[in-house]
Formats: structure tokens, C-alpha cells, sequence
């Protein structure tokens, strides 16, 4: 079938990695304004919460539709970094001549920051999914943020998170043809804004527990 013959080309496989990293990027979009509830109480977030968990349909399809996305970014990604593939298309041959020295690091690390935020996502899940019980969440939050390792760790894969999504957003906007002089400029400071945006907010939740602003939560 004709698209099972696009997924083995290596442009293909970019296509994959680029979709699936968008709806990813969407993912993080949802979840993050979810969580900044935080900030504002132990109720609100409880209420956004129970909200959520209210629509069992709902969280099941959308859960098993991020893992069936989540697995096929790792798998492709892990495959394309595994084959090592020269670039043979003059247009990504040209995106590749403007990558800069600043974003080398990103994307010389993506399979690693990659496993990173892997063992992070099994950790978040195993900590806040799987080991919940009938504990309010909010509640579990709070004993959770409350060790210095588990928020140190957190924000060490935030971090991650952050350096992957420096190359990955960059190369996800080249793949999907986003590509013109005159927005070149903007888009470049996407690549940046983007996962500090996401840093920020996400990484500022174990702070707010670690300082200890969050001790009335």
C-alpha cells in the first residue's frame, strides 16, 4: 500500500516524527493549562481534576490516542537515529545549512533528552496514575512535590524537555514546509520561546512547592 511504501522513505519517516511531535506540542498545550490551576488553589485544581476524570469515554479515548502517538515519535525517532540516515533531499540539505551552532547541542542530544523524558513519563504515571489510590489528587500533589529528589528530578526532565523541543519544534515547522526568508527570523525565535514557555510553566510547579510557596496549597 502506497503508505506503507511513504513510511519507509527517510522523508516519510520525517513526516511521522513531524506530525506526531505537533500533536505532542498540542498535548503539552492542553495539559499545561490544566495544571496551572495549581497556582490558584488546591480546589480549583481538585475541581479541574474531577472535571477531567468525570468523562471516563472521553479520557480513555484520548489516552490511548497519546500513547498510540507517543509510541510511534519514539519508535521512528529511535529508528531514524538507529539507520543514521544521510539527508538526500536538496530542500532539507538546505534547512540543514541553517541550523546553528547554538542548537548543535539540542540536536546532537535528541535520542538521549528523548530516553530522559521517557523514564520521566513512566515515573509521572507511576507516581500520579498507578499509585494514586483514593487519594485526592490535589492531595497527592502536595506529598509528592514535597521530596526534594522528586522535584529535582522533575525539573532536570523539564529541562530535557525543553533542549528537546529546541531542535524537535525547529525541525517539526521545516518538515511541515513552514520555510521562508521572510519568516525564517520568527520562527527562529519560536524555537526558543516555545520551550521556555513550557519550561516555565511546567517547571515552575515543583518550585512552587520547593521554595515553599505552595506550603498553604
Amino acid at each position: 500500500m502506497w503508505f506503507i511504501n511513504f513510511f519507509k522513505t527517510s522523508i516519510g519517516r520525517k513526516y511521522v516524527m513531524a506530525i506526531t511531535g505537533l500533536l505532542l506540542v498540542l498535548f503539552l498545550c492542553t495539559h499545561v493549562f490544566g495544571n496551572v490551576t495549581i497556582y490558584l488553589s488546591a480546589s480549583a485544581f481538585q475541581h479541574y481534576a474531577d472535571a477531567l476524570h468525570s468523562l471516563p469515554v472521553l479520557v480513555f479515548i484520548f489516552s490511548t490516542s497519546l500513547f498510540t502517538v507517543l509510541a510511534a515519535h519514539i519508535g521512528f525517532g529511535l529508528y531514524l537515529f538507529f539507520q543514521n540516515r544521510e539527508v538526500n533531499s536538496s530542500r532539507y540539505a538546505v534547512q540543514a545549512e541553517i541550523v546553528t551552532e547554538k542548537k548543535s547541542i539540542a540536536a546532537k542530544t535528541m535520542p538521549y533528552s528523548g530516553l530522559l523524558l521517557l523514564l520521566f513519563l513512566l515515573v509521572h504515571v507511576s507516581g500520579f496514575t498507578l499509585s494514586g489510590g483514593e487519594m485526592p489528587i490535589s492531595e497527592l500533589v502536595k506529598e509528592r512535590f514535597s521530596g526534594f529528589f522528586y522535584s529535582l528530578f522533575y525539573l532536570i526532565s523539564f529541562a530535557a524537555m525543553a533542549l528537546h523541543l529546541t531542535h524537535g519544534f525547529w525541525s517539526m515547522l521545516q518538515t511541515l514546509g513552514a520555510n521562508h526568508p521572510r519568516y525564517n527570523d520568527a520562527i527562529d525565535k519560536l524555537t526558543y520561546i516555545v520551550p521556555a514557555f513550557f519550561l516555565i510553566m511546567f517547571g515552575g510547579i515543583p518550585l512552587y512547592f520547593m521554595t515553599g510557596l505552595g506550603s498553604n496549597f
